[in-house]
């Protein structure tokens, strides 16, 4: 591999989402290569050789392929001195970890284009039960966030006032929330936290938006 860093995503990903912003927090150069997921390329052969589980982001790196959002999160703060992107302490590095993983790996695993369009072959009438069932995982898994969250650790962000891998699981997730129609409104603390966030720069080029193909 080049020792360009190419970051293989879909614009709309939560994990590629979260990964763009610790790339963008980070100030890495790096370039983006589109794998749409409407179009099924994550399944074709050519990104299989990339990730063999059919999943974005993949990440091409200091000559290594790196899959999976949080173990790429963790590489880049463990590889790059400036990065903070976990707590020195080990309790604070097991709390965010904790929130970090209430997110991807409960309520993003429920909630996936696999898992969800699986679900509506199963069903009629797979739109409205998709909109519900994304209502349902987001809102309830958010909540419980919204928990986590009421703990003296808590400050500006969702671990202390310095970003952290929790709250780049938790402005995607957030979007994700807003985009479904889940109800968050009594959610203040997630609420305040993803405000906060979205007005760094790093959080506004990582944005969907931003990444949009035009």
């Amino acid at each position: 591999m080049s020792g360009e860093i190419v970051l293989f995503d879909y614009w709309r990903s939560s994990a590629s989402y979260r990964v763009r912003i610790a790339l963008e927090s980070l100030g890495l150069a790096y370039r983006r290569e589109s794998v749409d997921l409407l179009d099924g390329k994550q399944r074709s052969p050519e990104h299989r050789a990339r990730n063999p589980q059919g999943l974005v982001p993949a990440l091409a790196i200091d000559g290594h392929m790196l899959t999976q959002s949080l173990s790429i999160i963790e590489y880049l703060s463990e590889t790059r001195p400036e990065a903070r992107f976990l707590p020195a302490d080990p309790l604070g590095r097991q709390r965010v970890r904790a929130i970090s993983y209430a997110i991807a790996m409960e309520i993003h695993a429920v909630c996936n284009t696999g898992v969800v369009g699986h679900l509506m072959t199963l069903i009629e009438d797979g739109e409205a039960v998709r909109a519900d069932w994304m209502k349902k995982f987001i809102g309830e898994g958010l909540a419980a966030v919204e928990t986590l969250l009421d703990n003296p650790a808590t400050g500006a962000f969702c671990h202390g006032d310095t970003p952290t891998m929790a709250d780049f699981c938790l402005v995607p997730q957030v979007y994700n929330a807003e985009r479904w129609g889940a109800d968050i409104a009594g959610l203040e603390r997630v609420r305040r936290i993803t405000e906060t966030c979205r007005a760094l720069p790093a959080f506004q080029a990582a944005h969907p938006d931003a990444a949009k193909p035009a």
